[in-house]
């Protein structure tokens, strides 16, 4: 099945707003995501100039609870997710076309809000608008779960995946989820109970997933996706 990235443009619109509230001027039009009930989303969103937007465990908690009451309000399914340094990526379902826009909206305010007072800032500490890939094709599903809860080991930052405290690996991979976390037909089929699924799933994650997997899922990101800011070379997702 083929990867579909939806996204319109709203013609004649010269300065924009992005998650956190922040307006800004751009020269080009601004693109709207459109998202497809029932059709999952590979979601990334970075700090401002990659500068950290976690510094310690407080961090990392209250982004995971404004991330489950945003989801929970706006009707999106969260399957997966990892919080890294400078950076996130989420695995989820919507509800509604809206659903995403809406929680990630929620999300990069409230958590900005936080993050300025503990750290007595001010300014967004996000780089920009999200970047999301609709994910339609079953066997990419799982494979963009296991590049996202591999990240960690990928940046060297841990020997295994279920090393890194920030992931939802742990959940995915013992059988037992986070309250919050909802499951998804395909992470249903690897077995007949949790014990077989979490089974099958840490056998799914003894191999890294591969160059060429992870170019195609770095290289599927949009060039451009409403905040006119390229990824990279080629269109490419820099980061890991």
């Amino acid at each position: 099945m083929q990867i579909v990235i939806v996204a319109v443009a709203i013609c004649g619109v010269q300065a924009v707003c992005d998650e956190t509230g922040s307006c800004c001027r751009c020269s080009m039009a601004r693109l709207r995501r459109f998202f497809v009930p029932g059709v999952s989303a590979h979601i990334i969103k970075r700090g401002n100039n990659r500068a950290p937007i976690f510094s310690g465990a407080p961090d990392y908690r209250r982004f995971l609870a404004e991330l489950a009451d945003a989801a929970g309000a706006h009707g999106v399914a969260v399957h997966g997710y990892v919080l890294m340094t400078n950076h996130i990526h989420v695995v989820a379902t919507p509800d509604i076309p809206r659903a995403v826009p809406a929680m990630m909206k929620q999300v990069g305010e409230r958590y900005s809000r936080y993050f300025n007072r503990r750290y007595d800032r001010i300014g967004t500490p996000w780089c920009g608008r999200y970047k999301a890939l609709l994910l339609d094709d079953e066997r990419y599903w799982l494979t963009c779960l296991r590049y996202v809860e591999q990240n960690p080991v990928r940046a060297k930052m841990v020997l295994q995946p279920d090393d890194y405290e920030w992931s939802s690996y742990s959940a995915h991979a013992s059988g037992t989820t986070d309250s919050w976390l909802k499951s998804h037909p395909l992470l249903e089929a690897l077995g007949r109970c949790g014990q077989e699924r979490a089974e099958t799933y840490r056998r799914l994650c003894a191999a890294s997933v591969t160059d060429d997997e992870v170019r195609r899922i770095r290289h599927a990101v949009p060039q451009v996706t409403g905040d006119n800011a390229p990824l990279g070379p080629s269109g490419s997702d820099p980061g890991v």
